[in-house]
């Protein structure tokens, strides 16, 4: 259970990295309201925001996911059952963030998005039925 969970933490840490690599490439470019980019979101090219909105959906369904994770990894050590929804959950992150960060296709960001949220529902069903059955 602890691979997709560092999984879903070097995501984040790549978004981030791909964030600072296009700030500097933005800013190379003369793209950057250097007066207000401190303050205003706006002040960046559309690139750059879809990378910094990523980061921030980041923060969002995956904590659920976090949190789920390492009390399923408690309940239940060895579980096949945890260990794919995660797995799952952690490729539609993945998926959600390419698209989020290229085509930014809304449809298909959704279908990525709401894949998810079914699979974090899920490890929340697996653990109130741990807890109840236990």
């Amino acid at each position: 259970m602890l691979l997709p969970i560092l999984t879903q933490i070097l995501l984040v840490l790549v978004m981030y990295g791909a964030l600072q690599i296009a700030k500097a490439r933005a800013s190379k470019a003369g793209l950057v309201d250097d007066a207000r980019r401190a303050l205003n979101e706006d002040a960046w090219p559309d690139f750059v925001r879809q990378i910094n909105n990523n980061i921030r959906n980041q923060f969002e369904l995956p904590v659920l996911f976090l949190v789920l994770a390492l009390i399923l990894w408690r309940l239940q050590p060895g579980g096949l059952l945890p260990l794919v929804l995660a797995w799952g959950f952690v490729a539609t992150r993945v998926v959600h963030a390419w698209i989020h960060t290229h085509s930014n296709h809304v449809p298909h960001r959704r279908l990525a998005f709401t894949l998810g949220a079914v699979l974090v529902l899920l490890m929340l069903l697996d653990v109130l039925w741990l807890i109840l059955a236990g």
